[in-house]
């Protein structure tokens, strides 16, 4: 897909932040691979969920492999650093920013909730600023589908719109509602063209072993018991990576500026049934699940309705959800490379949260 249904020439540059990370870097994949005349600037502050061994490989294509030079760029920087975004905004002419840069695991923000607000608020405008300098022709922000809150379990009829009202329950999904807000008015104060996605809750290779599907996978390969929350009927609606990926590519070709599309499978799964999903896979026995206390804030049901992007766009998920989890499951069996250095890494206890929130409450 090219940009020139906005009355402007194909991308030849863009920048994505955060894009060590799990969704980033395979949106970097995608986009080098779907879009050959283009270049990546990988901007990301490599926090300790962001891994630059996920684009090793590109890395080293770009530093004199195959691959035609100079389409990767790596950029080491903080998106709340005005100045340092606007050189590099300037110095590589782009075209396009794509802001995957967000804390986004809820467990630490209940732990450190003002690395939340700083990142996803603060650094956000600064990004905005910084993109409206260097006149950028296009801004898209990735949300989630959290910012709405959560459902009732006992209602499979209800699911988000666009238009629903946003009542987050956690500090993360409050620091991302507040994002959305804050790209909104941008467009609507200062005209920066700014398009929105808010996506259910992905999964695929090259996701931090903090997320329930590679925490679950990765622990019983390490011989250790998964740790369910005791609401473990809770459900998620799940969507891979690479369909978000499309999603976005959708949004910047057909997108109008200023809308919010939300991005989603339709497919839920209980958080249970993942759990049972990869012992099956892995063939190991139910004794592997062990139960602790919900996380403070814990919610219950995400469901988005995805009509628009699918009727206005034409975007439709294409990986089944079973066939999709398998291949996402054996990826971790068969990388055991990739996830075991992350380990040391993690940093909440998942299995303590009245000690852990009062802590939080008295920091």
């Amino acid at each position: 897909m090219a940009l020139c249904s906005l009355n402007y020439p194909s991308v030849s540059t863009i920048l994505v932040t955060g894009g060590s990370g799990f969704i980033g870097s395979n949106f970097i994949r995608y986009w080098l691979g779907e879009h050959p005349a283009d270049r990546v600037v990988n901007y990301d502050l490599l926090t300790y969920a962001a891994n630059p061994a996920n684009l090793a490989d590109i890395a080293g294509c770009a530093a004199g492999g195959a691959a035609p030079p100079n389409r990767y760029t790596f950029v080491h920087g903080d998106i709340g650093d005005y100045d340092r975004v606007l050189a590099t905004l300037r110095e590589h002419q782009v075209d396009v920013v794509v802001n995957f840069a967000a804390e986004s695991h809820n467990s630490r923000a209940v732990v450190h909730p003002e690395a939340f607000f700083q990142t996803n608020v603060v650094g956000t405008v600064q990004l905005m600023r910084a993109a409206m300098a260097a006149q950028v022709r296009r801004f898209h922000h990735v949300s989630t589908c959290e910012v709405y809150g959560d459902l009732p379990l006992d209602d499979s009829t209800r699911a988000f719109t666009e238009a629903s009202p946003r009542v987050p329950k956690t500090p993360y999904n409050a620091s991302k509602a507040a994002a959305d807000l804050a790209v909104n008015a941008f467009h609507r104060t200062y005209g920066l063209p700014a398009t929105t996605s808010s996506c259910a809750n992905n999964y695929g290779p090259y996701q931090f072993p903090e997320k329930v599907i590679p925490h679950f996978a990765v622990s019983v390969l390490d011989g250790r018991p998964m740790t369910l929350y005791r609401s473990s009927r809770h459900r998620r609606e799940w969507l891979h990576v690479d369909d978000h990926c499309r999603a976005i590519d959708s949004i910047l070709d057909l997108g109008v500026v200023g809308e919010t599309y939300n991005v989603g499978s339709g497919v839920e799964v209980d958080v249970e049934g993942i759990a049972d999903g990869i012992l099956d896979l892995l063939g190991l026995a139910p004794s592997f699940k062990t139960y602790v206390p919900d996380r403070p804030g814990h919610d219950r049901r995400y469901l988005l309705d995805s009509s628009k992007i699918r009727h206005e766009l034409g975007w439709r998920p294409e990986i089944d959800f079973e066939e999709g989890f398998g291949q996402t499951v054996r990826w971790y069996r068969d990388h055991e490379a990739w996830w075991r250095p992350l380990l040391k890494r993690l940093e909440i206890d998942e299995t303590n949260w009245g000690t852990v929130a009062a802590g939080a409450a008295k920091a």
